[in-house]
């Protein structure tokens, strides 16, 4: 008996260190199984992660964004002559074939073709596209405010260092009912003259005519925009700029404790366009704004652009005029703060000029 149970102790210890070696690799195995399982796991959030974020173009930290999805559907859009349409100058050169840009020589060309919806998006002035929304029953959104203030008293003459001067003057104007006769008056009223009793002010239907009254002589004062003033004084140095009326009127809403920057062109779009291709217009924006950023940081080849897209008559206006032609994109908020405040303005000076009433807050499209 003592025998046997010699021979059983010694059998368990030759097994059990088998049987752990046994034990040990079974271990090892189901070890090397969870970790692969990790591993793939780990691998499948990474992927996940990357495809969630995208670079900043500036070489940045990287950022969420969510993926849009593209809109190719084709955008009909009219720009106006002038500053209203500088901006859309590298975006026309572009030749992106989505965007079938046309440019219009009146603003009285552009709201036919919106309400028939000839086009879907058109940069006009800021009065014009409030305008449109009343007649049309809220069926256009301002998307983007695109030019500030390009308007100019000229003098051939040394009289008029203040607004004050201009009272008892003859002035040539161009814009009768539109933003540059209310700017006008709501300035001249700002500074104590009657638009109707203090000056006389003769209005002239065509830009290029009232310039060409100042440079050659026959009139001594007159209220122009850019290009033209730039072109009058190019052509007769003894014209110079009497009066810069962005200036003037920001003073004036600051006297009247409301001061704004003089906002007088922007982007409409048709709701109805709006409504059924929102990412096309997001997209249509973002390169609206690329467009701006060009024209703003390269003076000289925008200019040619503009000169090539029959914006401008010719570049060297173009590039003299550029850098006093306030080109912006400005959307969001600030579009909104900015255009309700001239509204507001325009609307208390003569009701007309904004269709009858300042559009209401549905008007505005922020992308939100």
């Amino acid at each position: 008996g003592a025998r046997r149970a010699r021979r059983k102790r010694s059998f368990r210890r030759r097994r059990e260190p088998r049987f752990q070696i046994y034990l040990n690799s079974k271990e090892q195995l189901a070890m090397k199984k969870f970790t692969r399982i990790l591993s793939l796991l780990l691998c499948l959030a990474m992927v996940l992660g990357f495809a969630a974020c995208t670079v900043k173009p500036d070489g940045g930290e990287t950022t969420t964004e969510e993926t849009v999805p593209a809109d190719t559907t084709p955008i009909n859009i009219t720009a106006l002559k002038g500053p209203t349409g500088m901006g859309m100058a590298k975006l026309i050169s572009d030749k992106n074939a989505q965007y079938n840009i046309s440019i219009a020589s009146a603003a009285t060309e552009i709201a036919p073709l919106i309400i028939k919806g000839e086009a879907d998006i058109a940069a006009c002035p800021l009065n014009l596209a409030a305008a449109i929304y009343k007649k049309t029953g809220g069926k256009v959104k301002m998307i983007a405010v695109n030019t500030l203030g390009v308007l100019s008293i000229l003098e051939n003459g040394e009289s008029i260092k203040s607004v004050a001067d201009l009272k008892g003057k003859k002035i040539g104007a161009t814009g009768q009912s539109a933003t540059p006769e209310y700017v006008l008056n709501y300035i001249l009223e700002a500074n104590g003259i009657d638009p109707k009793k203090d000056v006389e002010i003769t209005y002239y239907t065509d830009h290029a005519e009232l310039a060409t009254l100042i440079a050659t002589g026959k009139i001594d004062i007159a209220m122009l925009p850019e290009p033209n003033v730039t072109t009058v004084m190019a052509k007769n140095n003894s014209v110079r700029k009497a009066l810069d009326l962005t200036e003037e009127w920001e003073k004036a809403t600051a006297a009247k404790g409301e001061k704004t920057s003089l906002a007088q062109g922007c982007l409409i779009v048709r709701t109805e366009f709006l409504e059924a291709h929102p990412n096309a217009v997001k997209a249509f924006l973002a390169e609206y704004k690329k467009s701006v950023d060009f024209v703003n940081g390269n003076t000289e080849k925008a200019a040619q652009m503009i000169a090539d897209a029959g914006i401008v008559p010719n570049a060297q206006i173009a590039a003299k005029a550029l850098p006093n032609c306030n080109i912006v994109y400005m959307n969001g908020d600030e579009m909104v703060k900015t255009a309700k405040a001239n509204f507001d303005v325009l609307f208390k000076a003569d009701p007309k000029s904004v269709g009858g009433a300042v559009p209401a807050d549905d008007f505005y499209y922020t992308g939100k």
